[in-house]
């Protein structure tokens, strides 16, 4: 399985950037994965950003709750971080991830940075 992010960049505070991550493997043809956003800020652990189920049920972190949407399209194999109203604090680099319960383990993208000034 491989994750493939892109789509972050330097952005002014207030800006939007769309994070998408393509997927590939031979599970992904078996199993549909719940797909998850997480970030490590500079100096910090990575934290969990979003995550979009099987099911399409989406849960966000507070900090980004009302700025951010995750969104799937299973016929690409692609997941998607809607991000608005950025603020300097989501500068981050941003991960990809996917998991499933049959799984023994999961899969990483290779992140992507996101650099919001102020």
């Amino acid at each position: 399985v491989q994750l493939q992010a892109y789509g972050g960049g330097l952005v002014q505070a207030g800006g939007s950037l769309r994070l998408s991550c393509a997927a590939s493997g031979m599970f992904f043809e078996i199993s549909v994965p719940d797909l998850n956003w997480f970030r490590q800020p500079p100096g910090k652990q990575r934290e969990l950003v979003a995550t979009i189920t099987s099911g399409g049920r989406t849960n966000y972190a507070d900090s980004v709750k009302g700025r951010f949407s995750i969104l799937r399209d299973d016929a690409k194999n692609t997941v998607y971080l809607q991000m608005n109203s950025l603020k300097s604090e989501d500068t981050a680099v941003y991960y990809c991830n996917a998991d499933h319960p049959t799984w023994t383990t999961q899969y990483w993208g290779q992140g992507t940075q996101v650099t919001v000034s102020s």
